[in-house]
């Protein structure tokens, strides 16, 4: 049958009109979210959509008519010493040093001479958590367009190549109407921008607090006739915040501000483009955590700093479209040196939350496995590049006071798996944090609750809560080891000038308080050091040598001295007891008492963290486990046998799902684990499930699934995703020194969904870059470029257990290799 140009397109638009397409200018690589119908207003955490570049933050529903935007700033905190002058970080009273030290001792002989090893509680070492606080919403500004008219053709999305959000419709009168709304880093304010192609509506911009019945009122003025001011208390007394929104408008609209009692609102007419651009701040300075400014964490008043940036970032002479072309810029660029290729074949005929309802454990679907990816780098692009590094909910949340506090404790670990090999440059609000507001009151409560005057300790927050909290028996919520990151950063990058000026003051401040706190095992009597009390993080009892804690601070002490070159360092004694104390120590390593060094493991504990196995991943106590410097006096175990012992306590610890927790940080980490085993069916099983369980329609990881349309957010699984299902692409552990070749093993778990791809730009230990290839589910090539400042090592290319090449690296070597 013969059929005319216009017979075609008839036909085309035909099957438009029954196959649902993405927007045109969604992005042709797929790499985004999309969706036919605005966010539920009560279904925040599964359907709003995040913005953010670090410092200010938002989450919208892609409205019409009304856009809702929650603001968030990233250091927008009540409790602390602004709320109460005699909070302290947890801290017992110095006068208290030597009755601490005697019921730390009491403790620890009670343990040891315990028949079992183990004790009730230490509540007497603990205090209350008093102003802990929580992170807080701004407040909802309010955008209103006077109409009246039916929507359609509705879209909203966002791209993940540029990090902008977008949301278009119709209305009654075939106007066209389209929004665009993101947070640029370089200018360090959030925009919205919105257009039409006839005049718009009058526009109206306000400010409501209305949902926030925690928060007080705030005072909402016209800075000038262009711009709202909003100032507050996130609590009274508290800390204060200020919001400065200005409103740009083309051709002859009109702007105008107009106060009303503690309330204004601004107004626009007569434009057929508008933007808003709102910065925000507090005074909160980080720098001000330490005895010199008296714990107070109090800064100047927001204001000058504000206005100052207002008058750079909105000026006149900066067109809308040169704000937006330098924030894509910064984000490609910060994200452009690596990319990942599942194989995936763009779906742009299903919306998101229709993928997200179909997808399926074991079934999969490498294109939504890819956006979901790329998605957590979004995240993470959009949450660590401001002062402080994301929180629990990075920097997103809805309410006056979150669960959890939205805190920063050892899910700050997750939040920063991924960073290094994916090559993005953000850690470095984390080592601040760390520096400035644990390390300064960790030195008090060093000395106070341990009795130890080297180093520093914390026990975790925002205001230096360093602390044991006294809720209930907490102390399993105590004493974290935080320096995995500090020492891959010098790791991955060879940055001897900023290991030198931060990270090795950090590393070895730590060592020195461990160096301390190890003992004598006197319940075994066995010559080994441990430390006592511990507990397994957030699993009671209270016991000694916890495997956890001992993993990890042999590998702090294999990272002092694997970097005392490098850091300048004189002290020669302290490098030695470092290494008579890691030698002499307990290693944490015990088949058949895996969590903790007295046999207390039960195969039926399905307890949602896997602390004991921290050494097989993020850590390499396990992974890289050599019997000739691990084995303590009573062991002789081989490497198959630890490995294969952690096999049997994985699989016995679960999917994710026990009776304590069904979050989806859980699902990831086991995910990993799995992959480091090389098990790949494993891997993809707890990768799929922790998608098909936890992921929300707008990606977010949901704690509690069946818990509601607004459910628990918590950031920590959007970010252990992307490490997990990368550890099972590649991997490249850590190893306790220099001398020992570093294994990197390609394509150790790749599952069958994935069966051609590749890898550009990661980074990998020893300053190497590598490419990797893969076509019918095995290798093809392997690129390997080696910085030009390093430190000679030895490096093994595995794949399928078989070392492929072996080389030494040297600055700026290449290394390429092929399979056949």
């Amino acid at each position: 049958m013969f059929c005319t140009r216009w017979c075609t397109l008839l036909t085309v638009a035909l099957v438009m009109l029954l196959v649902e397409a993405a927007p045109s200018a969604f992005p042709s690589s797929g790499n985004g979210l999309w969706y036919t119908s605005p966010a539920d207003a009560d279904a925040w955490s599964s359907e709003w959509l995040p913005i953010g570049n670090g410092y200010i933050a938002a989450t919208i529903p892609g409205g019409t008519v009304q856009e809702t935007m929650h603001v968030n700033i990233e250091s927008l905190w009540w409790g602390g010493p602004m709320q109460d002058p005699s909070y302290n970080g947890g801290n017992q009273l110095p006068s208290q040093q030597a009755a601490m030290a005697q019921d730390m001792q009491m403790y620890r002989q009670s343990i040891f001479e315990s028949p079992n090893g183990t004790i009730d509680n230490i509540e007497d070492l603990m205090t209350d958590a008093g102003a802990y606080g929580s992170y807080s919403t701004a407040g909802v500004f309010l955008t209103t367009l006077n109409s009246t008219d039916t929507v359609s053709n509705y879209f909203r999305w966002l791209d993940l190549d540029a990090a902008v959000a977008h949301t278009q419709w119709t209305d009654e009168s075939g106007n066209s109407y389209f929004r665009e709304q993101f947070c640029s880093h370089p200018a360090e304010a959030c925009v919205q921008y919105v257009n039409s192609t006839g005049i718009l509506p009058s526009v109206t911009y306000a400010l409501s607090v209305t949902q926030e019945s925690g928060l007080p009122v705030p005072n909402v003025t016209c800075f000038d006739n262009s711009t709202l001011m909003v100032r507050g208390l996130v609590n009274d007394p508290g800390m204060t915040y200020e919001v400065l929104a200005r409103v740009l408008a083309s051709g002859n609209a009109s702007v105008a501000c107009t106060p009303s009692g503690s309330n204004a609102t601004l107004t626009v007419n007569g434009a057929q483009e508008a933007w808003l651009m709102w910065i925000a701040g507090t005074n909160y300075d980080m720098y001000a955590g330490n005895s010199a400014s008296g714990f107070s964490f109090a800064g100047p008043d927001p204001h000058d700093a504000l206005t100052a940036l207002l008058t750079t970032v909105a000026a006149e002479s900066i067109s809308y479209e040169q704000l937006l072309a330098a924030h894509i810029s910064d984000y490609t660029a910060l994200m452009s040196p690596f990319s990942l290729d599942l194989g995936q074949t763009p779906d742009l005929s299903t919306p998101t939350d229709q993928l997200e309802a179909a997808y399926q454990t074991n079934v999969g679907n490498p294109y939504f496995e890819w956006v979901l990816f790329n998605y957590g780098r979004y995240l993470l692009a959009s949450s660590a590049r401001g002062t402080l590094p994301p929180n629990l909910q990075g920097k997103w949340v809805e309410t006056w006071s979150t669960i959890w506090g939205s805190d920063s404790n050892i899910n700050i670990q997750m939040n920063h798996w991924f960073a290094e090999m994916t090559n993005m440059d953000v850690v470095l609000p984390l080592f601040d944090y760390i520096e400035n507001t644990w390390a300064p009151r960790g030195e008090t409560t060093a000395q106070i609750l341990y009795n130890i005057s080297r180093g520093w300790v914390t026990h975790d927050e925002i205001f230096g809560h360093t602390g044991m909290k006294l809720e209930g028996n907490s102390a399993q919520w105590a004493d974290y080891p935080v320096m995995i990151h500090v020492w891959d950063h010098y790791d991955y990058t060879g940055n001897k000038t900023w290991f030198q000026q931060q990270g090795w003051p950090l590393l070895k401040g730590v060592a020195e308080f461990h160096l301390d706190k190890l003992i004598p095992d006197l319940h075994f009597n066995d010559s080994t050091l441990v430390t006592a009390p511990c507990n397994s993080p957030e699993q009671v009892p209270i016991t000694f040598g916890c495997a956890h804690a001992q993993q990890l601070i042999w590998q702090l002490f294999n990272a002092i001295e694997k970097g005392y070159e490098a850091s300048g360092d004189t002290d020669t004694a302290f490098l030695e007891e470092v290494q008579a104390k890691r030698a002499q120590m307990d290693k944490g390593i015990h088949i058949g008492s895996w969590e903790w060094k007295v046999d207390m493991d039960s195969p039926n504990d399905t307890h949602r963290h896997l602390s004991h196995l921290i050494g097989l991943y993020p850590g390499y106590a396990i992974t890289s486990y050599d019997p000739s410097i691990q084995n303590g006096s009573s062991t002789n175990y081989t490497k198959n046998d630890v490995l294969t012992a952690a096999e049997t306590s994985l699989y016995h610890r679960g999917n994710g799902t026990g009776p304590d927790a069904d979050a989806g940080w859980e699902k990831a980490w086991r995910a990993a684990c799995w992959a480091q085993l090389a098990n790949a069916s494993e891997f993809y099983f707890e990768l799929s499930y922790t998608i098909e369980r936890n992921i929300a329609p707008n990606l977010f990881s949901v704690y509690a699934p069946g818990s509601g349309p607004d459910g628990i957010f918590q950031i920590d699984a959007n970010f252990g995703y992307p490490a997990a299902l990368l550890n099972g692409l590649l991997q490249a552990p850590d190893v306790a020194s220099y001398s020992i070749p570093l294994v990197v093993t390609v394509l150790p778990a790749l599952p069958s969904v994935w069966p051609s791809g590749s890898i550009k730009g990661a980074r990998i230990r020893g300053g190497m870059t590598l490419d990797l290839e893969w076509t019918g589910g095995k290798p093809t090539s392997v690129n390997i470029q080696v910085d030009e400042d390093i430190t000679a090592r030895p490096v093994e290319i595995v794949y399928g257990g078989d070392v492929v090449a072996s080389f030494t690296t040297s600055g700026g070597m290449t290394k390429s290799i092929t399979f056949s």
